[in-house]
């Protein structure tokens, strides 16, 4: 499966709250950062565990508008994130930067490209009181 398939079938598991097909696309010892926590998460289990959290208080959709293939084999994806609280109010809705590493056709990190230490302070989207 080509990078760009894969992220794609990544962003509709998520959307869709597909945990177990969206784990299906990464490596067992993948590096996640947590958006709305700070911080990361390593391994398919945390990601379980922080994703089920943060969907029991927003509901973040995330829509792929551009991926960019960098020689240094990092994927960049500019995508629209709409964040809402559980009562379906906006909370954020921007395009923001995800950048990719892969290893033997899986995802191995997600980044964020918002500022050089993102992964360790929540996103701004997500700033927002609840």
């Amino acid at each position: 499966m080509c990078t760009k398939t894969l992220i794609a079938n990544a962003y509709q598991a998520f959307n869709q709250r597909d945990i177990e097909s969206a784990l299906a696309l990464m490596c067992e010892d993948v590096s996640w950062p947590k958006a709305s926590e700070g911080g990361r998460v390593v391994g398919k289990e945390e990601i379980r565990s922080y994703w089920q959290r943060q969907w029991s208080e927003f509901d973040p959709h995330v829509e792929p508008i551009e991926v960019i293939e960098r020689e240094d084999g990092k994927t960049e994806v500019r995508v629209h994130q709409v964040v809402k609280n559980l009562a379906g109010d906006i909370l954020s809705d921007s395009d923001v930067w995800h950048v990719y590493t892969t290893a033997n056709g899986l995802i191995k990190r997600m980044g964020l490209k918002e500022a050089e230490d993102s992964d360790l302070t929540p996103s701004a989207a997500f700033g927002t009181t609840r």
